[in-house]
């Protein structure tokens, strides 16, 4: 019988299967759409769908760095007995050298490639892990830089990714070490966008300190506040975290130039997973 796209996609809606896996299944049952569902749930596969409904913001961050560049992914998981696990700590490492070889445009993207070491789908290899692993598992974001790079991950719970102009190794750890300790969101002053600025002097001149002064002094106040805060954000202009008595950009001076970096810390912004022991209990006794 012949397999066609639409049969594929009604039993991936029906799954959550990956594509290749789908197919598969419905080769194997020559196109019976019953006995595929049930040889995926054999499988352990159509669970996978089940299990992306849940909060996942434990996981890893990690990096990949060669002489070509490097890249850093964030991959969310459900709980940090996960995270810790061998097959889920290798799974993130090689979609960190993924993004590398492959320099997707998006997660969407990247999900969609053929994996070079297995030749699958990604989504599809993903999903056979989240069918072995147990739980929802999903590629948050990514960043991918070429040319001089370096990286630090600290207990795959903060991830930094560098750009320079060359590959003093030694100097750009330490820059590393420091975007990872001290969370900079801008190189320099040039990147900071002019509505950060304005939003911060709102900010300021509304504060109950300053409603008792003129406001020419207020307003000199404010300037020298706000920047006092867009130096704190600027990773030249903070105090180095080894030795406080020079500030980065005094550190690389004359060595080098430090073109762009990316921070992640695990799981910022996503909703956190709230766990009732009581809850847990009784639902395991219920169920």
């Amino acid at each position: 019988m012949n397999i066609t796209a639409q049969m594929v996609k009604e039993l991936r809606d029906k799954t959550g299967a990956g594509m290749m896996d789908a197919k598969k299944a419905l080769v194997e049952t020559d196109g019976d759409m019953e006995k595929a569902q049930e040889i995926l749930r054999q499988k352990g596969i159509a669970s996978a769908e089940k299990k992306m409904g849940r909060i996942a913001a434990e996981g890893r961050v990690d990096t990949y760095v060669d002489a070509n560049g490097g890249a850093m992914i964030e991959v969310n998981c459900e709980t940090d007995f996960v995270a810790k696990n061998d097959e889920f700590k290798a799974l993130v490492s090689n979609m960190a050298k993924h993004v590398a070889q492959l320099n997707p445009s998006s997660v969407e993207e990247f999900l969609s490639s053929t994996c070079p070491d297995c030749g699958k789908v990604i989504e599809d290899a993903l999903k056979e892990k989240i069918a072995s692993i147990g739980e929802k598992i999903t590629v948050r974001r990514f960043e991918r830089y070429e040319g001089a790079v370096a990286s630090y991950v600290h207990n795959g719970k903060i991830g930094v990714l560098v750009n320079a102009d060359n590959n003093d190794q030694e100097l750009l750890n330490d820059v590393c070490l420091h975007i990872a300790s001290c969370a900079p969101k801008f190189v320099s002053r040039e990147e900071i966008p002019q509505s950060v600025i304005d939003e911060e002097t709102r900010i300021e001149m509304g504060k109950e300190d300053l409603q008792s002064k003129p406001e020419a002094i207020r307003g000199k106040i404010v300037e020298g506040r706000v920047n006092k805060l867009m130096a704190e954000r600027c990773l030249l202009e903070q105090p180095f975290v080894k030795d406080p008595s020079m500030t980065i950009a005094q550190l690389i001076e004359g060595k080098l130039t430090i073109k762009s970096f990316t921070r992640y810390e695990l799981g910022e912004g996503l909703e956190k997973r709230q766990d009732n022991f009581a809850e847990e209990v009784m639902s395991q006794i219920a169920g």
